[in-house]
């Protein structure tokens, strides 16, 4: 294998990504507004997640990786009979200000203040994958995550939303080709939702429903640099039979969940055989959720974007080890301030092969 082959393996991947927005809150006299004001938090619930539910998809982060190992194979996908591991871990924040108004009857403004909030959230996941077959390999993921809410003084650690994934390679991997891989994933709903849980005092730790989606991430080889990109589509299935206080002696019954559309875009770069670099923009669309209540009321959210730029660092710690630190920050309101990420491949004796 020749030394910019080896070299390209290098390159690091891609971190998962949370996205978390701003938003304000509005309250009437008669607690309607208030009310609608609460479920603003599910609605951003989902929008933080839509980039979260790519992490099965492991466009940037798999995908690439096994471009870098295609030199002597006809397909970069993982061997019939393969295993492979990885351990990431992440960290995100973001600060949320919100207006806090309550109006009476009459029209006057009885209160206004800003309110700050914070949130901290740490997360673990274990990934495995298996060669079905030379060109398509199956993924799992299992998550934890802690949070803390500031404004809340809450905290908790729970399992997250458990995913599967398929990837399929159609055409064989040439010198100076774009390399296609198409992807498939279905999330479940494992972690703890934000649609049973007690808004006041618990932070939830899974999107709350299940959803299925697919795309397509091509990659390209332009020395010294690896050009790559991807765009999928989620559906998110709706939430029927809950019971969830959500203030005005209402409760949420139902959850029209909105659907999403993504892209993203990247190059890495290859400094060294033990260092190298990669940036990455990430953007997704999500369309509206609607909120069904016990009184009859239906109130939608409005659509959302959220944008994250991502760098990555590679270090060679090992022939066969790569590990991958990167940062992040958020472009628009429904995205984190601050990402941070780690990924170590688990080499384990007999699975992964190499070791």
């Amino acid at each position: 294998m020749s030394k910019f082959g080896e070299t390209l393996r290098s390159s690091l991947l891609m971190a998962g990504l949370l996205c978390l927005p701003l938003y304000a809150v509005a309250e009437e006299g008669d607690g309607t507004s208030e009310d609608a004001a609460t479920e603003q938090a599910p609605a951003e619930d989902a929008a933080r997640d839509a980039l979260t539910q790519k992490d099965t998809d492991v466009t940037q982060e798999k995908n690439l990786e096994e471009v870098f190992q295609a030199t002597e194979k006809q397909y970069s996908l993982l061997r019939a009979g393969e295993i492979g591991m990885n351990f990431g871990a992440d960290y995100s924040y973001y600060r949320d200000d919100r207006i806090d108004i309550n109006i009476d009857d009459s029209g006057n403004i009885t209160r206004f203040r800003i309110e700050n909030d914070a949130q901290h959230a740490f997360g673990a996941s274990l990934s495995f994958d298996y060669g079905i077959w030379n060109n398509l390999t199956f993924n799992t993921n299992l998550p934890v995550s802690y949070k803390y809410d500031t404004q809340k003084d809450v905290s908790q650690a729970a399992l997250g939303d458990v995913s599967f994934g398929l990837r399929y390679q159609p055409f064989p991997v040439k010198i100076g080709a774009t390399n296609t891989t198409l992807f498939g994933t279905f999330s479940t709903a494992t972690g703890d939702s934000p649609y049973e849980i007690n808004t006041a005092n618990e932070v939830s730790s899974g999107k709350g429903y299940y959803s299925i989606g697919g795309g397509v991430s091509m990659s390209k080889v332009v020395d010294p640099v690896v050009l790559f990109g991807s765009v999928g589509y989620t559906h998110a299935f709706d939430i029927s039979g809950l019971d969830q206080s959500r203030g005005g002696n209402r409760k949420l019954t139902d959850v029209e969940t909105g659907d999403s559309l993504s892209f993203s875009m990247g190059l890495a770069y290859s400094l060294s055989y033990e260092v190298s670099l990669s940036a990455s923009y990430q953007q997704s669309y999500n369309f509206e959720t609607g909120f069904v209540f016990d009184n009859g009321d239906f109130i939608p959210s409005e659509d959302s974007t959220s944008s994250v730029v991502n760098m990555s660092l590679g270090l060679r710690t090992a022939k066969n080890r790569v590990v991958n630190f990167s940062f992040g920050y958020g472009l628009t309101e429904d995205s984190p301030d601050v990402l941070l990420g780690l990924s170590i491949p688990v080499d384990i004796k007999g699975l992964k092969s190499g070791v």
